[in-house]
């Protein structure tokens, strides 16, 4: 599971979890396994010499997923019953809040924390982001800047080293270093790179470096049989113990020989802080040396030289090797910049300093939190980004649940305990724990979060007291406002028609819940209706791309013997979730499109274009995704194929999936020009359009090319556009449609021209560049020429022109909200009631009716 990202790998999505292969040997189960084996079997029809039979594979479990097993999914998020009142709090709290503080950032992180479970990268980047400015402590820097850069996944990026700066001062290693609050702005670039002095160590350089070169020394310290001779006040002005020493009544301050042979000092030490006492420099010594000094240091309370130390030591850390060898030292000598330097290097390793015992030993007992807390380095917001980051790798691990507990010791405020407590709850339920998983859950649900006493119905139930849960669930129905995942709940302890009823109030509350047609679509094929049951999961699919669904439907294809639709859901599947494995978890997807290939049409390249074509024309994204994974396993190289897998991931809201395509169109990219591009796309999904911008106009200048004139025009396009900024945009675009490209791209082009020219009123060649658009198969043109038609008061030819739309397109939820704005109240009403059906997260038809029934309220 280790694909698996930020927020979409806490989610167990797999069908395995549904059904033990053991199971399916007793009972009625039996027949079922026989069912789904006689279906299977029909695979080895007139096969080929080289042709494995599924039937005759010992690493494909049989028999189909049973509602007995069927569980709904335990979010390991906060989920408050009012989410948006709670959400509106947090933002008063934040309105009133005094600006640049760290109780502000934390409420950054509180609201991070609530809008998890929402799942937008985006919203999650802007908390993260507000909270890095609004913080003025090393150690939040270092961890927030650490989390923003996981959070874009640069550890994926090839050539990008943990410590790079990628130029954004939120998030830039060396300016994390620097205690105080920053006036930044969030898009403000990190100067690091062009001056070095503005960063941690300039202490080291006060002073002029001649200063009492040639000043009489008067008087010499020996260790053993060595004379290290020193000006006095030079060295007593170091610290007041010093001072003291030297120009006090202690006996010292009389002797012009002092023996500092038990001082733990070397002689090469000691001349070191000889000549630092002269010109505050460090940079003349090694690191060794450096280390002894800030043992000194601290022994005589040299307060500037530990300073000065303690900086140079942490610029010097660079690496894995070097964090694990100075932070045993730092907390030693209480070094607050070298532990945070090394906190740096391990937390911008992550995931991979996950499995580095080293690194974990100084995270995960009690006594290493200690040793940190009292460096200032053991927070909430350190254990927080620790567990999140070990829950997606795994949700059972050991390390997963140290690293829980070592948070729940750092929650003082009740948002944090009942996160934590809940998380514990998950990770324990996961890990068959059920009592203990029982107390952390009941503890979440005490401290306030409701959502957590599903947990413990859960936990109960697994301990054999349904009822008990049933019962719980019932009590939580009666005293709440009924939010959908608490009938979700319920219905897994109600039994027959009840239990329908629950699933049935559960999706009209929250239509985005998977389990309720998922189990509906389990039931129709244990019914043996298998068509019911793909047009079921068809439902949830058409508008929310998951993996486990495309797995059912997959599942469900092979038993009517659709090996082209199971093999297409397959591909998809693996889009999204490349290490995903099928069929009660014992069958990768790779061997299985290998199986089903056999069975479908074999296409060459030139002919998966052409499909590819035909697909996107009828704006079929989930099929056109199938054949680009096609097209990407013979040719997996090909940076081209990874953009436009990006652009249909996009298109179905699948945003992290379609962030590591891009990633890897630029891992793959063989030419400057093209890495320009896919960075710049990068930096617009995240957030930083003047970076996006430069990258586009770089690549312009290392070659004219169609996606970099496109990026350029999309950058500028984004926002409200003057006239003069529509014709430069105009240029841009015309400029794009004259290198080469295919017609996909160029529809595209074509559909944005069309669309800044009716903001401009230049409808007729607006409609020109839409009928161009629909010459070579750009299907979505139709709603721009609507668009057109109605702008001209053409309302009838509007109307027929989404009617073409809606009846080329796969899917039309879209289309059928826009068509609704060209016709008569009934019909609009009928298009509208059809895009909910179709996509219930649509908001268009909800504001619509809302505002129709306030008008027919106060007309009445």
């Amino acid at each position: 599971m280790h694909g698996l990202k930020l927020v979409e790998r806490f989610k167990s999505t797999q069908v395995h979890a549904l059904i033990s292969p053991s199971d399916t040997t007793t009972g009625g189960k039996s027949s079922r396994r026989k069912f789904i084996n006689h279906k299977i079997k029909s695979f080895s029809k007139s096969k080929p010499s080289n042709w494995v039979s599924v039937s005759e594979s010992t690493h494909l479990p049989y028999g189909l997923p049973t509602t007995d097993l069927l569980e709904p999914f335990i979010d390991p998020h906060l989920k408050p019953i009012d989410f948006v009142g709670t959400l509106a709090d947090l933002y008063r709290r934040l309105q009133t809040c005094s600006a640049q503080s760290n109780d502000k950032s934390m409420l950054c992180i509180e609201q991070y924390s609530l809008l998890r479970s929402l799942g937008d990268p985006k919203l999650l980047r802007q908390c993260l982001r507000a909270a890095r400015q609004n913080v003025g402590d090393v150690l939040s820097k270092v961890v927030l800047s650490a989390w923003l850069r996981l959070e874009r996944r640069e550890d994926e990026l090839v050539g990008v080293s943990a410590m790079d700066c990628s130029g954004h001062i939120l998030d830039c290693p060396k300016a994390a270093l620097v205690s105080g609050y920053a006036f930044n702005s969030i898009h403000d670039n990190c100067q690091c790179l062009k001056d070095h002095s503005e960063v941690i160590g300039t202490s080291m350089f006060i002073g002029n470096e001649c200063l009492g070169l040639n000043e009489d020394s008067d008087v010499s310290f020996f260790i053993g049989n060595e004379e290290i001779k020193c000006v006095r006040y030079r060295i007593a002005a170091l610290s007041r113990v010093l001072n003291v020493m030297l120009f006090g009544s202690f006996l010292e301050s009389k002797m012009d020989r002092i023996d500092f042979s038990q001082i733990g000092i070397s002689v090469k030490g000691m001349r070191a802080a000889e000549v630092y006492s002269r010109t505050r420099r460090l940079d003349f010594f090694s690191p060794e040396i450096v280390l002894e000094l800030l043992s000194f240091a601290n022994r005589f309370c040299c307060e500037e030289m530990k300073s000065a130390c303690d900086a140079h030591l942490a610029s010097l850390v660079g690496n894995m090797e070097d964090a694990l060898v100075l932070i045993e030292f730092g907390l030693e000598e209480t070094a607050n910049l070298v532990v945070a330097s090394c906190l740096q290097v391990m937390l911008r390793e992550l995931p991979s300093s996950l499995y580095n015992w080293k690194v974990m030993k100084f995270f995960c007992s009690s006594e290493a939190r200690e040793r940190l807390a009292r460096v200032g380095h053991a927070s909430f917001l350190l254990y927080y980004f620790l567990s999140q980051v070990a829950m997606e790798e795994s949700m059972v691990s050991n390390i997963t649940l140290i690293l829980l507990e070592r948070l729940s010791e750092c929650a003082t405020e009740r948002w944090q305990r009942e996160l934590v407590s809940h998380q514990l709850g998950c990770v324990l339920l996961e890990r068959k724990e059920y009592k203990d998983a029982q107390r952390c859950f009941e503890a979440a649900a005490v401290a306030g979060h409701v959502y957590s006493t599903a947990g413990v119905a859960r936990a109960k139930h697994k301990q054999g007291q349904q009822y008990s849960a049933y019962k719980l669930m019932s009590s939580l129905i009666s005293e709440n406002k009924p939010v959908g995942w608490m009938y979700q709940e319920r219905s897994f302890y109600n039994v027959g028609r009840e239990k329908i009823l629950d699933l049935k109030t559960a999706t009209e509350l929250d239509p985005t819940l998977l389990f309720p047609y998922k189990y509906r679509a389990v039931a129709k094929v244990e019914e043996k209706q298998i068509r019911e049951a793909i047009l079921e999961i068809d439902k949830i699919i058409w508008f929310k791309l998951s993996p486990d669904c495309l797995e059912l439907r997959a599942w469900f294809f092979l038993v009517v013997e659709d090996y082209e639709s199971a093999l297409r859901d397959i591909r998809v599947l693996l889009t999204l979730e490349p290490n995903y494995m099928m069929f009660h978890g014992k069958v990768t997807g790779d061997y299985l499109i290998g199986l089903l290939s056999h069975r479908v049409q074999q296409w060459n390249q030139a002919d998966c274009w052409m499909q590819l074509y035909q697909r996107w024309s009828c704006i079929d994204d989930i099929g056109s995704l199938a054949i680009i994974h096609q097209m990407l396993a013979n040719d997996p190289g090909k940076s081209l194929l990874r953009f436009r897998q990006s652009l249909l991931l996009l298109r179905l809201n699948c945003q992290k999936a379609a962030m590591r395509s891009l990633r890897l169109a630029r891992n793959h990219s063989t030419s400057e020009h093209e890495i320009l591009v896919y960075e710049g796309w990068i930096l617009y999904d995240t957030g930083h359009r003047e970076e996006a911008l430069s990258r586009a106009e770089k690549s312009i200048l290392l070659q004219r090319s169609f996606e970099a004139f496109f990026l350029k025009a999309f950058i500028l396009a984004d926002k409200s556009l003057d006239p003069e900024s529509s014709s430069y945009v105009v240029q841009i675009l015309k400029e794009a449609l004259k290198c080469p490209s295919d017609g996909l791209r160029k529809g595209q082009a074509l559909n944005n021209l069309g669309s800044i020219y009716v903001d401009c009123g230049k409808l007729d060649l607006a409609a020109d560049c839409y009928m161009n658009a629909l010459d070579i198969k750009h299907t979505r043109a139709h709603q721009g020429l609507a668009r057109v038609y109605h702008q001209k008061n053409q309302r009838q030819a509007a109307y027929d022109e989404m009617t073409k739309l809606i009846e080329k397109a796969q899917n039309n939820a879209s289309a059928y909200e826009k068509r609704s704005e060209y016709c008569d109240q009934e019909m609009a009403k009928f298009d509208l009631d059809t895009a909910t059906q179709l996509d219930p997260l649509r908001t268009y038809p909800y504001r619509y009716r809302a505002a129709e029934s306030h008008i027919t309220s106060s007309d009445g």
